[in-house]
């Protein structure tokens, strides 16, 4: 894997993404400059991640982290550069094909556990939208709640989970749709040592099926051999 940046100024009841077909998939992202209030946040910045790759997004606050994951998802236009995927679906932008979990958990407090996995079920096209009162819980929804420990949980409220459980609620929702990236501001933010261990053992299953990940932190992740890449240097090559 190379990246340049340069600055100029139970049963399971789904498989985890798989990569198919001869090509590998890219991440790519060529001489990204972005601005924002009139400031060069990135200038010049490139990156192409493999799939089964990691990227690891580091510097200190305000050094364009959060910009940049933005910027991949297709959140924020580039005042010059590009982003593409190569060896992917050639019909889908990149944000119809990555999952983007930033620093805020993204849930609904009055909403169960369930129910809020339920919403982003059906949000991202796994579930059916609109499900009969009494239909039986969607085995992959349950899945997910189970692999993040949340499976007992489910009834509760999310406004009374702790911030970890919080946490862990949101992250759920990589595992309930399939998508080859997965973008991710600070995962681990209240998270206790299991709990980074557990998903880092979820993110090496997709790394694995040759899925690719990108994630801004400022603490380790567990991920063996994932790159990194300082943000804030002039130059930076891995």
């Amino acid at each position: 894997m190379h990246v340049l940046c340069m600055y100029r100024g139970r049963q399971r009841p789904h498989p985890p993404f798989v990569q198919s077909g001869p090509l590998i998939m890219h991440l790519v992202a060529e001489n990204l400059t972005v601005q924002r209030g009139g400031r060069a946040v990135l200038d010049g910045v490139s990156l192409r991640v493999a799939g089964g790759e990691a990227l690891l997004l580091l510097g200190a606050n305000g050094a364009g982290k959060t910009t940049l994951l933005r910027t991949l998802a297709g959140l924020i236009r580039p005042l010059s550069g590009r982003v593409r995927i190569d060896g992917a679906v050639a019909e889908q932008s990149v944000g119809e094909q990555c999952h983007f979990v930033g620093h805020t958990n993204a849930i609904k407090p009055s909403l169960t556990t369930a129910e809020n996995i339920e919403f982003w079920g059906a949000y991202l096209g796994s579930v059916e939208p609109e499900r009969a009162p009494d239909a039986k819980p969607d085995p992959a929804l349950d899945w997910a709640l189970e692999r993040l420990g949340l499976g007992d949980l489910r009834d509760v409220p999310a406004g009374y989970l702790s911030a970890g459980q919080k946490r862990r609620l949101g992250l759920a929702r990589l595992l309930v749709a399939r998508r080859p990236i997965w973008l991710l501001d600070e995962p681990t933010v209240s998270l206790d040592a299991a709990s980074v261990a557990l998903f880092a053992g979820i993110v090496a299953e997709h790394l694995a099926g040759g899925g690719i990940v990108v994630a801004a932190t400022h603490v380790p992740l567990g991920l063996t051999g994932a790159h990194e890449l300082r943000l804030g240097a002039r130059t930076v090559t891995v």
